[in-house]
C-alpha cells in the first residue's frame, strides 16, 4: 500500500528543514533592520530656511550663504546639495507662513535660519520664538530634521530683550533635540572688511567666514541625517 501511494515522507525532517531555512532568512534580515538609513540614490538635499542673510542680500548667486556652503561641502567630497530658500525681510512668522512650500518632498534636512528681522524689529521673543517652535514641528511630523542657526540681539535692545531674545534658540535646540549652531554672524560682528556698507549684511567674505565656520556643525548634521532610522 505504501510504494503504491508513493513514498514515505519524514515530517520530522521537512519541520527541520522548513526551521534552518527559517533561521537563515532571519540572520540575513538582521543587518536591513538595524542598520542606519542608506544613503539614497543622488545627494543628500538641504534646505536652507531664512531671511536676506541666507538669500545672499545684494550679492551675486554664486557668493550666497547656501552656494557658498555647497561648495564647501563638495570639496570635502560631501554628496550634498544646497537650496536656498531665503526670503530678504521674511520674519519667524513669514518662515512659518511658508515653510510647507519652501520645503519640498525629498528634503533630508534644513538648516533654520530665521530671527534676526524680529530682533531689529523688536518683535516680542515669545512671538519669535512659537513661530519657529511651530516650523520645527511641521518639518518634525514631515520627518525631516532641523540644524538652528541661533541668531543674538543687539545690545542697543537692552539687556532684558537681550536675555530673552539670545535664550530662544538654545531653548528651542534642547527642547527639540535639535543640532543648534549658537551664532549664525559668529566671526564677522564688528568686521567692516566682511560687511556691506549697511554694517547688518555680510559681504562675500563675509559669506565665505560664516560658511567655513558652520561647516563643521553641518558635518555633524548630516552625520545625524544618514544615522537615522529607516522611517
Amino acid at each position: 500500500m505504501g510504494s503504491a501511494l508513493g513514498p514515505r515522507h519524514d515530517g520530522g525532517a521537512v519541520f527541520r528543514r522548513t526551521a534552518l531555512f527559517a533561521a537563515a532568512l532571519a540572520v540575513l534580515m538582521v543587518p536591513f533592520m538595524t542598520a542606519p538609513q542608506a544613503a539614497p540614490n543622488g545627494p543628500v538635499k538641504l534646505v536652507a530656511l531664512g531671511d536676506s542673510l541666507t538669500a545672499g542680500y545684494r550679492l551675486p548667486a554664486d557668493a550666497a550663504f547656501p552656494t557658498v556652503l555647497e561648495r564647501l561641502l563638495k570639496a570635502k567630497g560631501e554628496d550634498v546639495t544646497v537650496s536656498n530658500a531665503g526670503v530678504s525681510g521674511d520674519t519667524a512668522t513669514g518662515g512659518l507662513d511658508r515653510v510647507d512650500w519652501s520645503v519640498p518632498d525629498g528634503t533630508a534636512g534644513v538648516i533654520l535660519e530665521l530671527g534676526a528681522n524680529d530682533m531689529l524689529r523688536g518683535t516680542d521673543p515669545k512671538v519669535t520664538e512659537g513661530a519657529l517652535s511651530a516650523i520645527i514641528e511641521r518639518l518634525k511630523a514631515r520627518g525631516i530634521p532641523v540644524l538652528l542657526a541661533g541668531m543674538q540681539a543687539a545690545p542697543n535692545l537692552g539687556p532684558d530683550y537681550k536675555a530673552r531674545f539670545d535664550a530662544i534658540f538654545p531653548a528651542l535646540a534642547k527642547r527639540y533635540g535639535l543640532t543648534l549652531y549658537p551664532f549664525f554672524l559668529d566671526g564677522i560682528v564688528g568686521d567692516r572688511a566682511q560687511h556691506l556698507d549697511d554694517m547688518i549684511h555680510p559681504n562675500r567674505q563675509g559669506v565665505e567666514t560664516i560658511a567655513a565656520r558652520m561647516l563643521p556643525t553641518v558635518d555633524s548634521f548630516l552625520d545625524r541625517i544618514r544615522q537615522a532610522p529607516v522611517r
